[in-house]
């Protein structure tokens, strides 16, 4: 047993950290001081180095999705493992984990013991928990990103990220990369296949990535921003389309991802699949009009269409597997347009906001930089 390993704060260490508190939308955040909690078995304290804000949490912050409040919003994070309850847990190759360890995590906490977790889907655990989607109240008040230290609460699925990896790089891993990783495992080998894409966002640039590595010959993507789109080729879009042109779309895919959450990206995705298609929806995460498919076609074309939301540890697993042996090929470095100091999350908010980059980041201001 490593002689790192501690079962209570060490002394010196901060009883409270600060956090960005979410009470309702349209209202600035608020930096609030939460207690250092106790830790429980199997639990780990992290010391937050780096979050980036998804599109998810913008979502929350305009009221386009109700989260409980108040809440620490943001769930893609990397950060250092500070304290560790006894007996310790495990990271996702079950092996124990160290005081120290530069960690990533699943956005999810699963019981791994329900039906739904003994079946396979962790990720639809009866009695799930969701990081930066919980209140922030009691000993699990630190349950999100916009803050100094989060709680990771057992049943978490914890992965040590390589040296070489950038925080900025990292934080998305959890979230993003990880959701895409899920959606090709469903989708098969995509070896010489023509995949088509819906949208050009984190989740969309880095399906073209995972497909390029994955062998497909053909990589379209469609947006309705043309930077976003010529962002694209350099993921390895192989054709761009926009949104305004798609209607026309004659070209027949062997897999469409869809990330955007439009309603005529699916309807289209269903037409534009040809024999065994299989589409993918990854970016219906909130309330839409009902979508008019052509059942006649979907049956006669063998079409299979599946619906991804959250993840398994095995996709977690392949997304940092991934990430780390191509993140040099492909410009992710470059996705945090900027970064900003956890006193500074309203700014980061508003520029993410009035801007549409693809992330920013949080970092805690004692915390320096891997880049």
């Amino acid at each position: 047993m490593s002689d790192r390993r501690l079962t209570s704060p060490s002394p010196g260490q901060p009883q409270t950290c600060r956090a960005a508190v979410f009470h309702r939308a349209g209202q600035p955040l608020s930096m609030e001081a939460f207690p250092r909690p106790s830790l429980l078995a199997g639990e780990a304290l992290v010391r937050i180095r780096l979050c980036t804000i998804c599109g998810s949490d913008l979502h929350t912050l305009k009221g386009l999705r109700i989260e409980p409040t108040p809440s620490i919003l943001a769930h893609e994070v990397v950060g250092e493992i500070v304290e560790l309850a006894d007996p310790r847990p495990t990271d996702v190759e079950g092996q124990p984990l160290e005081i120290g360890d530069r960690v990533t995590w699943s956005v999810c906490v699963s019981c791994f013991e329900c039906d739904r977790c003994r079946s396979g889907m962790p990720q639809k655990c009866r009695h799930l928990v969701k990081y930066g989607h919980s209140v922030a109240a009691g000993r699990e008040a630190l349950s999100g990103g916009l803050a100094e230290y989060i709680l990771l609460r057992r049943g978490t699925t914890i992965a040590r990220l390589p040296a070489e990896l950038p925080d900025e790089v990292a934080s998305p891993i959890n979230c993003a990369t990880s959701t895409i990783a899920a959606a090709y495992r469903m989708a098969g080998d995509v070896f010489d296949q023509r995949i088509l894409i819906f949208g050009a966002g984190m989740l969309g640039l880095t399906a073209v990535a995972l497909g390029k590595e994955s062998g497909a010959k053909q990589l379209t993507i469609c947006d309705v921003d043309p930077q976003r789109l010529e962002l694209a080729k350099r993921f390895g879009a192989t054709d761009t389309i926009s949104v305004e042109s798609i209607g026309s779309l004659e070209s027949s895919f062997d897999v469409i991802l869809e990330c955007s959450g439009s309603p005529d990206a699916i309807e289209t995705a269903c037409r534009v699949g040809d024999v065994g298609a299989r589409v993918i929806l990854v970016g219906s995460v909130m309330e839409s009009r009902p979508v008019q498919l052509d059942p006649t076609g979907i049956v006669r074309k063998w079409m299979s269409i599946v619906g991804v939301h959250n993840y398994a540890p095995v996709d977690l697993r392949s997304a940092i597997d991934f990430i780390s042996r191509c993140h040099h090929k492909y410009p992710f470095a470059e996705l945090v347009a900027r970064t900003f100091d956890l006193s500074e999350t309203n700014s980061a908010i508003e520029f993410s906001i009035q801007h549409r980059p693809i992330r920013v980041a949080v970092r805690p201001a004692a915390v320096g930089s891997t880049l």
